[in-house]
C-alpha cells in the first residue's frame, strides 16, 4: 500500500458566538409563517471576525505540533476579503511564518478545501493548509440557518519524494490515495460582486449530482490506495445523512460505515471548510489503522482515502481542538445585532462613528513585524519586554541603547491590568472595552479587548491574544487587522 503523504497536525476553530436558530426563526416569523420550532444553533462571527482571522487562528493551533518548519501556505475559501491581494501572504505573515515560505490560495468551489488537502499531499515539503469561510446568507432564507462560520487548519508532510520512507512517529494519519471528478454541474453559485449564494432544488442536486458524481471519485481513490470499499471505517461528507447512505451504498462502502458528525447542532454548514473540519473530528473519534474516506462536492467531487495512524493517540491526549472550539460558545440573543455584525443590517453609530480610517501603507510596509506578527523588543541585557521594539530600553534601571531583540508577543500570555467599558466611544459591539495588559515576559500595552460583553472583565483576568479586524476603511474598500485581547 503506498502513502501519498501524511497529516502531522490538525486544528479546528469556530467562533465565540453561536446564534440559536430559533432566534432566527423568531424574528423572521412575519415573513415565514413560523412554522415549528428549529432545533440548534449556528456559529456566527463577531464584528471583527472574518475568514482571515478564522483561519489565522485555526492554523495556530495546528503549528506548534508540526515540528519542522512549513515550507507553503494554501489558503482555501469562498469569501476571503481580498480578491487583488494575498490573503494566503497576510495570513503567513500574521503567522510569522517568515518570508521564504511559498502561498498558494484556492477558492471558486465548496470543495477547495480537499482540493488543496490533497494538492499538498502530493508536493514536496511540509505546507499548511487553511480551509475557511464565512459565507452570508439572505436573511429568511433557508440558508441563514443552515450556514455556519469556521475554519480547519491541517499541517501536512507531502511525501511525494520519499513515500517509501516510515510514517512519523508523529503523523495522524496517511494519505493514500485521491480520486477527482471535474463535473459542470451547477448546484449553487454566487456571481462575483453578489453578496449571496443561490441555490437550485434540492431534489435535482440529489438526484442528478449526487446520486451520480460521489461514487466516480470514492471509486478512484480505493484503486489508487488499493483498498477495498467495505473495509472504510469512516465517511466524512458534508450533507444530510440520508444523502450521504445513498452515495455510500453506490460506492459500495459498508452498510454501517460510521458518518462522520455533521456538526449541524451547534455550527452550520462552514462551506468550504467543512469536510476538513468534520475530518478534524472523525479524527478526535477514529482509531489507529482505521480507514476514512473524505469526500466533498462542489461543481465535482474530490475523494481522499486516510489510514489512521498511531500518533493520533498522542494528539487527543494533548488536545481536541474541534470539540474545544465547540464547547467555548456564547449566546447571541440578538437578531439584529448579528445582522450588523454581518453587514446585512446599516446602524446609525452616530458622529463618532464618522472617521477617516486611511491606512498609510509605506508606515504599514515598514512596520509589518509589528503589526502582523505582533513582535515587540526584548532587552538583551536586563530582559524587559516592551511593545514596540525601540532603540532605547523602556526599563528605568537600563534605559540602554539598542540592546532590543525582536520578540513575537502573539503567541504570550497576559492579565488585565486596567480596562474601561466605554459605551460613547464607537464600537461595533458596544461597549468599547480597552486598558492596559501585562504580559506574562513582564511589559505593559494599552490595547482592545475582544469576544466579551458588559461586565464579563475583570481586573486579574488572564488573556490570551487574538488577530481580528482593527477597523475598516470604507471610502477606500481596505481592511486593518491588528492583535486583540480576548479572555483565556
Amino acid at each position: 500500500m503506498t502513502r501519498l503523504g501524511c497529516i502531522v497536525s490538525a486544528s479546528a476553530y469556530v467562533p465565540r458566538l453561536r446564534l440559536p436558530r430559533e432566534v432566527i426563526a423568531n424574528a423572521m416569523s412575519w415573513a415565514t409563517g413560523g412554522a415549528g420550532k428549529p432545533k440548534g444553533a449556528r456559529s456566527i462571527c463577531n464584528w471583527d471576525e472574518d475568514s482571515l482571522t478564522m483561519g489565522v487562528e485555526a492554523a495556530r493551533g495546528a503549528l506548534p505540533r508540526s515540528g519542522a518548519p512549513v515550507n507553503a501556505v494554501a489558503m482555501a475559501s469562498t469569501t476571503l476579503p481580498f480578491a487583488d491581494r494575498s490573503n494566503a501572504a497576510l495570513a503567513a505573515a500574521c503567522l510569522d511564518l517568515g518570508a521564504d515560505v511559498e502561498t498558494q490560495e484556492f477558492g471558486g468551489t465548496l470543495r477547495a478545501g480537499t482540493t488543496a488537502l490533497a494538492n499538498a499531499a502530493r508536493r514536496e515539503g511540509r505546507t499548511l493548509v487553511v480551509a475557511t469561510d464565512s459565507r452570508a446568507a439572505m436573511p429568511g432564507s433557508a440558508q441563514e440557518a443552515a450556514f455556519g462560520h469556521g475554519a480547519a487548519a491541517l499541517v501536512i508532510d507531502g511525501a511525494a519524494s520519499s513515500r517509501e520512507l516510515p510514517v512519523p512517529d508523529a503523523a495522524l494519519a496517511s494519505v493514500l490515495g485521491t480520486g477527482h471528478v471535474a463535473a459542470n454541474f451547477v448546484d449553487h453559485y454566487r456571481m462575483a460582486g453578489s453578496d449571496f449564494d443561490y441555490a437550485l432544488e434540492e431534489r435535482w442536486v440529489r438526484d442528478a449530482g449526487l446520486a451520480a458524481l460521489p461514487a466516480r471519485a470514492i471509486g478512484q481513490a480505493l484503486i489508487q490506495a488499493g483498498v477495498a470499499a467495505r473495509d472504510v471505517r469512516h465517511f466524512v461528507m458534508p450533507g444530510s445523512a440520508a444523502n450521504l447512505k445513498r452515495i455510500a451504498k453506490s460506492a459500495g462502502l459498508d452498510p454501517d460505515v460510521q458518518l462522520a458528525d455533521p456538526l449541524q447542532a451547534d455550527c452550520g454548514d462552514t462551506g468550504s471548510a467543512h469536510a476538513l473540519l468534520m475530518l478534524v473530528g472523525a479524527l478526535e473519534r477514529a482509531l489507529p489503522g482505521e480507514l476514512i474516506l473524505l469526500a466533498s462536492f462542489g461543481q465535482g467531487v474530490d475523494a481522499l482515502l486516510l489510514r489512521v495512524e498511531p500518533g493520533v493517540a498522542a494528539w487527543r491526549a494533548q488536545q481536541r481542538p474541534l470539540s474545544m472550539t465547540l464547547a467555548r460558545r456564547q449566546v447571541e440573543t440578538q437578531y439584529t445585532r448579528y445582522l450588523s455584525h454581518a453587514g446585512l443590517l446599516q446602524v446609525d453609530f452616530g458622529m463618532r462613528a464618522e472617521r477617516d480610517n486611511r491606512t498609510a501603507q509605506s508606515v504599514a510596509w515598514r512596520k509589518h513585524e509589528m503589526l502582523d506578527a505582533f513582535r515587540g523588543g526584548k532587552c538583551r541585557r536586563c530582559a524587559a519586554v516592551q511593545f514596540p521594539l525601540s532603540r532605547v530600553c523602556v526599563n528605568p534601571d537600563c534605559r540602554e541603547t539598542d540592546t532590543q531583540d525582536s520578540f513575537r508577543l502573539a503567541d504570550s500570555t497576559g492579565r488585565v491590568k486596567t480596562f474601561t467599558e466605554d459605551w460613547q466611544a464607537y464600537s461595533r459591539r458596544p461597549p468599547y472595552v480597552y486598558g492596559n495588559v501585562s504580559f506574562a515576559e513582564g511589559g505593559n500595552l494599552f490595547m482592545e479587548f475582544t469576544d466579551l460583553d458588559a461586565g464579563e472583565l475583570a481586573v486579574g483576568d488572564s488573556l490570551r491574544f487574538v488577530l481580528r479586524i482593527k477597523d475598516q476603511d470604507a471610502l477606500r474598500g481596505f481592511r486593518r487587522y491588528f492583535w486583540k485581547a480576548a479572555r483565556a
